[in-house]
């Protein structure tokens, strides 16, 4: 066919399909039939053919055209869905699985056939069945700002079969291991099935500048891995008196800085509402490995703790240990931190209600004097939903799985990069 003809035929047919839209019933049947005339084999003018017999009710006629299109055009999906649809209007499940099968094998995350079929064997009462594809239908569908919005329903149902699918999976496990003993740690395998239920989502380690290959992407570290933590723990009224003289001294106002501080030339990202704000600031008493002496002076107990704990040390940037503020209604966007080598612990101090932290896929509360380790290249955020500030002090810490020896290239690597200049 020459390229002006088969030009036209599209002009043809895609000014059916806009005359169709509008209702113009007689326009479309008048330009498909011009169509026609010029190619009437071309599987384009078949499949229009057939599809327009279909909304005339004339099932029989559409199924020989779209049977036609396929059997000239077999390499294009749209076409197998289509015949798919005339055979469900005829009652031939059947029929209408294997044309599905055959678009689904020229592309196996063609969600419009995922979605149809999943339909079909949901009608044919194989709900297991039904729920896989719909979930693979869903693991395929465009994200939000690119969906249809009429597909906005069949998602909605997609979702619903899924989850109740999920749910009796679940009730199964939980009957098949039956109740687990405290003493033996239940919570990773508890996480585990989680994930399998799609409960919660697999998070990774993204650290924005040093990644340490082969540790474990853990959320929140087991409190027992840092027994040293309880002398924090246990000088929480001491340091919190401490942090309460600070801020009820005015000249305190300006030491307590913004905890995000870039450059004009940066980009902002998701910190533009805070940066330079003090809607989250901090009070530091060690930054980037240097001891901020006037501030620990003020806060003696506090130093004198710190001193004591086995802080991670990088020189230049670690440790940092402050008073970190998080103002009234203001919530910490998800984030990451710079590398895995180093953990982050908090120790709460002045906690009102509201108050949450998620690191991946757990969410937890602050508990006056319970301290905590995350990963915080696992991304996390935090969030103030009251009417009072919220304080704790936050300490750099060592990954426990680095050896001593790791732990000291990490430190020469890091000044190796910071004297080349591209930290």
């Amino acid at each position: 066919m020459a390229a002006a003809d088969s030009q036209r035929i599209s002009e043809l047919i895609e000014s059916a399909d806009r005359a169709q839209a509008q209702n113009r019933g007689g326009d479309a049947a008048r330009l498909l039939a011009e169509a026609r005339a010029l190619a009437p084999s071309d599987p384009r003018v078949l499949n229009a053919l057939g599809l327009q017999a279909l909304r005339n009710i004339d099932v029989p006629s559409a199924r020989a055209l779209l049977e036609q299109a396929v059997a000239r055009e077999p390499h294009e999906p749209v076409l197998w869905i289509n015949l798919a649809q005339c055979r469900r209007a005829q009652g031939d499940a059947a029929g209408e699985l294997a044309a599905l099968d055959q678009a689904l094998a020229l592309q196996p995350r063609h969600y419009p056939a995922l979605l149809q079929k999943a339909m079909c064997v949901e009608r044919l009462g194989k709900q297991k069945q039904a729920a896989h594809l719909y979930n693979f239908f869903l693991h395929c569908v465009p994200p939000p700002a690119q969906r249809p919005p009429q597909l906005k329903p069949a998602i909605e149902h997609a979702e619903r079969i899924v989850s109740a699918d999920r749910a009796a999976l679940g009730a199964l496990i939980e009957q098949r291991v039956g109740a687990r003993n405290p003493q033996d740690a239940p919570a990773r395998f508890d996480h585990c099935i989680d994930v399998l239920l799609g409960r919660r989502r697999v998070y990774t380690s993204q650290p924005t500048f040093m990644h340490f290959p082969k540790l474990p992407a853990i959320e929140f570290f087991e409190r027992e891995q840092f027994p040293w933590l309880d002398a924090l723990e246990a000088g929480t009224e001491a340091i919190r008196e401490e942090l309460l003289a600070v801020l009820a001294d005015p000249g305190s106002d300006e030491e307590i800085v913004p905890y995000v501080d870039y450059s004009n030339d940066k980009p902002l990202d998701q910190w533009r509402p805070l940066n330079r704000s003090k809607q989250w600031s901090a009070y530091y008493l060690l930054k980037d490995g240097v001891r901020i002496n006037s501030h620990l002076a003020r806060c003696p107990r506090t130093a004198a703790l710190l001193q004591a704990a086995p802080l991670a040390d990088v020189p230049g940037q670690a440790p940092t240990a402050f008073f970190s503020m998080i103002e009234p209604r203001t919530r910490i966007p998800p984030h990451t931190g710079v590398t895995n080598a180093r953990l982050v612990g908090h120790v709460p101090l002045v906690i009102p209600p509201g108050c949450g932290f998620r690191v991946g896929s757990e969410t937890r509360q602050w508990e006056l004097g319970k301290a905590w380790v995350f990963d915080d290249t696992i991304e996390h955020e935090a969030w103030n939903d009251s009417d009072e500030p919220r304080y704790i002090l936050l300490i750099d810490l060592w990954n426990p799985y680095l050896t001593e020896a790791e732990r000291e290239w990490v430190r020469k690597a890091t000044a190796a990069i910071a004297e080349y200049g591209h930290e």
